[in-house]
């Protein structure tokens, strides 16, 4: 009988921390510099920050179409890292650009071309629909840099390079903020631009963190992002193997994307007051998501690697406690967040009925956000795994059967009040974290992608059914 080794909580939380840490960073300035670009629009009004917070649900349903690619990428480098596979690594970086790339010029080019289509689909406000207008027609510009530079930084973070994106992210984050103050009030002998000046400071943010994440690279030595030739050595078999793995993750983020989008369709129909609170809301709940994208690309990296590497028992042990450690750390944060929402609040120039509903909003998030984090992390370990459909048809499933009947009987039908509409885009979450748990513990989430990985699995399944076995006879 082999004796199970006692898990080292400590080297555990220092193989986090390395990764977490830095991509948490990275993700809070941007979300600060978001939260910067509210405070400072503010002034020209309660239209012009709900119109820019609509603009930013299109951005993030942009976000949902390439993120698949992004998952699916990062499931590839991990297990190649970990097998110090440095082809499979190069094919899967450029096959990965490409399929993100194609989908930034797509949005780029409705944005740049159908923005009046696109604002009448989120809002029926016309005051809100000429301002995001013309915010879009210039943002559209930024959207391939962004996504250029989301590529580059799920390749570095996979192979444990964390701290050129976070470095390119400070740059970027800084240059928005200077160029916000610089072009929306026209300092420094500049026009006076308003809400166009915010969506140009945007665009030139982006070239910032894509050039300079490339200089950094370079500067470094790190192989991967040049190796050009090696990119696109595409076969038809490898084509195939990739979209197997990618292709449920790509179905869950466009159709959750879409899920999304539509339960915003239905908030962006609510009084002004209502959606002016949800643009200011999801600039805050960026600061939850900031501190999750630590965990997700922890597990991606650290339970990716150990499969990789045929290290089953590790990765397993691992998950587990990423999982448990995600839900304590995201508890704490929006204890923090909450406590601290009424400067916060009054800030970004919430007042009477909009600081009402940005209140509510925040509380009713900060409950269902627990238990959504915890659901996203394991749904990202189980992808880093290389089971890629459990936790996507989970989702899909109760977004569709449940979420959305749910948002659209109560705010199109029944007309109930907009915190009751909102508080229904959560309603699956509990459900949903019982099943992922029982999934999780089962292990049949594990199923590598290399020979290592594959060789290991059978041996670690049969010794925890061993385990499974005893127990019950105990």
């Amino acid at each position: 009988m082999i004796k199970k080794q006692k898990f080292n909580w400590i080297a555990f939380l220092k193989a986090v921390s390395v990764i977490a840490i830095p991509v948490a960073l990275q993700n809070l300035l941007t979300t600060t510099g978001s939260m910067v670009d509210t405070m400072m629009i503010a002034p020209l009004g309660q239209n012009s920050v709900a119109a820019i917070g609509l603009c930013a649900q299109f951005t993030s349903l942009m976000f949902s179409c390439y993120w698949g690619f992004v998952g699916g990428g990062m499931l590839f480098f991990a297990q190649y890292w970990g097998n110090k596979d440095e082809d499979g690594i190069d094919r899967a970086f450029g096959t990965t650009f490409c399929c993100m790339m194609l989908v930034g010029l797509t949005f780029s080019v409705l944005a740049g071309f159908f923005p009046n289509l696109i604002m009448r689909l989120y809002t029926d406000k016309t005051a809100l629909q000429e301002i995001g207008v013309g915010y879009l027609k210039t943002v559209a510009f930024a959207y391939p840099f962004q996504i250029a530079s989301m590529a580059m930084a799920a390749l570095l973070r996979s192979t444990e390079k964390v701290r050129i994106p976070l470095f390119a992210s400070i740059a970027s984050v800084a240059t928005n903020i200077l160029l916000n103050w610089i072009l929306i009030y026209g300092k420094f002998g500049m026009p006076e631009m308003g809400v166009k000046g915010a969506a140009l400071a945007t665009v030139i943010a982006a070239v910032v963190n894509a050039t300079i994440v490339i200089i950094l690279s370079k500067a470094q030595k790190y192989p991967y992002l040049f190796h050009f030739r090696k990119h696109f050595a595409f076969t038809w078999a490898w084509i195939s193997e990739y979209m197997k793995k990618c292709f449920p993750i790509i179905c869950n983020e466009l159709l959750i994307g879409i899920g999304f989008m539509i339960q915003n369709v239905v908030l962006g129909r609510q009084s002004e007051d209502a959606i002016a609170a949800l643009a200011v809301f999801r600039t805050l709940e960026g600061l939850v998501i900031s501190f999750f994208s630590g965990f997700s690309n922890a597990a991606s990296v650290l339970v990716g690697k150990s499969i990789g590497a045929g290290e089953v028992e590790k990765a397993y042990e691992r998950a587990k406690r990423l999982i448990l450690l995600c839900g304590l750390v995201i508890a704490g944060v929006c204890l923090t967040l909450f406590a601290a929402h009424k400067p916060i609040l009054t800030v970004m120039s919430l007042s009477g009925n909009s600081y009402y509903y940005g209140t509510g909003m925040l509380g009713i998030y900060c409950i269902a956000a627990i238990i959504r984090m915890c659901n996203w992390a394991q749904n990202d370990t189980f992808r880093s795994a290389g089971d890629t459909s459990f936790g996507t048809i989970l989702e899909i499933a109760f977004m569709y059967i449940l979420v959305l009947p749910a948002v659209c009987l109560s705010g199109l039908v029944f007309k109930l009040p907009t915190l009751i509409v909102f508080a229904c885009c959560y309603i699956d979450e509990p459900i949903r974290i019982i099943m992922m748990q029982h999934h999780m513990y089962s292990a049949k989430w594990i199923k590598p992608v290399t020979p290592q990985g594959q060789e290991a699995i059978t041996g670690f399944m049969k010794q925890k059914k061993k385990g499974s076995s005893r127990k019950i006879g105990d």
